[in-house]
């Protein structure tokens, strides 16, 4: 007996270890039915449930992380790690939460039969990354390639100063360049004059500003290009006019040959598993920063949320592949409709955001029905078959980012709902009095938000 008891007495204190453990510890099946949890991890997985029950793992975090249910099923080791420190972000802060609250999320296979996930509350670390990742770049920038570089004097506006021969051996450009927007520089769909002047004040703020992403030359070919912007020394002008001459220092290098390790870190961390396009931690981070910006110097922003019409049945009948083959089709679709400067992404299983800086409500609508049409005109061939599917669009904007990402996504939603109730294939423009409107659609079977 004394060995029952020993057995019994290590049983309870594992117990009290993972029911006191610092982390969400989650045992599941591998479709993600749930077998044990520790109290941490109902806390943190709590408000994504839609009624209140957790039952399945991926059908928590369907809304967040669709990939999660896509890389177990693709892990082929008999057990080991599936992904470590998956980064999920729950909501996108706003007036009345400043700091948007991401999980990290390690998922380990046990066995054939059964998973477990780590689940920790990573917010401030994250905040302290992003800043880290910044300096880097920074460094970077300064410390690597030091020969080959544009150096470009900027004015107050952003206007090119005067033209030097760094320019003209980067660029191509010949002294016409000068009193031009270093907006030159960029294809014309990556930057608005908002955009433009939003730069030379993070300069202003943080000492510098690097972006990195398509540039052009002179005779309309492209190249991969790092563009770090900081002010120069302060020069009284008098009477308070603008200084004359450069008040910012544009640094202009062809990175080309870097792109590719460069991008394939940016997919790794901001890209969606299946479509290839933004994922759900990109598109809040970049809306939460577009919004601050706004509510410095007022623009609209606007936002398109949308999803494909009767996913479920298109699942049940073509299986999870075929529904694949649609939302990848929906993804090619939308990265070939907006522009460079807008953030497309998935942001749940079937669900798309659009984020369209200095875009007011009428112009979000008449692309998002462009959007809708082009769809409903087109095909997915799939294993010998011709699927054809609608979208369902809901509209959004704020003039002054006042309220945050998570009022405006609301707005978007409930204006999406107003589309699915109407009978779906439409484009609905949110308006006060859908605020009133329920939240959502009743949930049908499997809670699939598109089946009632």
């Amino acid at each position: 007996m004394d060995d029952i008891d020993e057995l019994q007495a290590e049983h309870e204190a594992l117990i009290q270890f993972l029911y006191l453990a610092p982390v969400g510890l989650v045992q599941a099946g591998m479709n993600g039915e749930i077998v044990m949890m520790n109290p941490l991890a109902a806390q943190l997985l709590m408000p994504l449930s839609r009624d209140g029950g957790l039952d399945n793992l991926f059908v928590a975090l369907e809304g967040v992380a669709p990939e999660l249910r896509h890389l177990c099923a693709d892990y082929e080791q008999p057990s080991g790690k599936v992904c470590d420190g998956l980064h999920v972000h729950l909501n996108a802060g706003g007036a009345d939460k400043k700091i948007p609250q991401v999980l990290a999320i390690t998922l380990l296979k046990l066995d054939a039969q059964r998973v477990m996930a780590v689940i920790n509350d990573v917010t401030m670390q994250v905040r302290r990354e992003r800043q880290l990742r910044q300096n880097d770049a920074w460094l970077n920038a300064i410390l690597t390639g030091i020969t080959d570089y544009a150096l470009v004097g900027l004015d107050a506006h952003g206007a090119i100063a005067e033209w030097n021969p760094s320019i003209g051996r980067v660029t191509g450009f010949g002294q016409e360049v000068a009193g031009q927007p270093y907006s030159v520089f960029y294809p014309s769909d990556a930057m608005t004059p908002e955009h433009l002047l939003d730069r030379l004040r993070d300069a202003d703020r943080d000492g510098w500003s690097l972006d990195e992403g398509k540039r052009l030359r002179a005779d309309g070919s492209g190249f991969w290009g790092s563009a770090l912007i900081s002010p120069l020394p302060e020069r009284a002008p008098p009477h308070g006019a603008d200084p004359d001459g450069a008040a910012y220092c544009l640094i202009l290098r062809d990175i080309t040959d870097k792109r590719e390790a460069s991008e394939r870190r940016r997919r790794e961390a901001f890209g969606d598993y299946l479509t290839g396009l933004a994922n759900r931690r990109a598109f809040f981070e970049a809306a939460e920063e577009e919004l601050a910006r706004s509510r410095t110097v007022p623009r609209s922003t606007a936002v398109i949320t949308l999803d494909a019409d009767h996913f479920k049945t298109i699942n049940d009948r073509y299986g999870h592949p075929g529904g694949d083959a649609v939302l990848q089709h929906l993804g090619a679709i939308l990265a070939e409709t907006f522009r460079e400067v807008d953030v497309v992404a998935r942001i749940g299983g079937e669900e798309f955001a659009v984020l369209l800086p200095s875009t007011d409500l009428p112009r979000a609508a008449v692309v998002a029905e462009r959007l809708r049409s082009l769809v409903a005109s087109q095909v997915v061939l799939f294993d010998g078959q011709r699927i054809r599917y609608t979208v369902s669009a809901g509209v959004a904007s704020l003039d002054d980012g006042s309220g945050g990402v998570d009022l405006l996504l609301k707005r978007a939603d409930q204006a999406l709902y107003a589309a699915k109730r109407a009978g779906r294939n439409r484009v609905e423009r949110w308006h006060p009095a859908l605020a009133a409107a329920p939240a959502q659609p009743s949930l049908g079977p499997e809670g699939d938000r598109d089946a009632a």
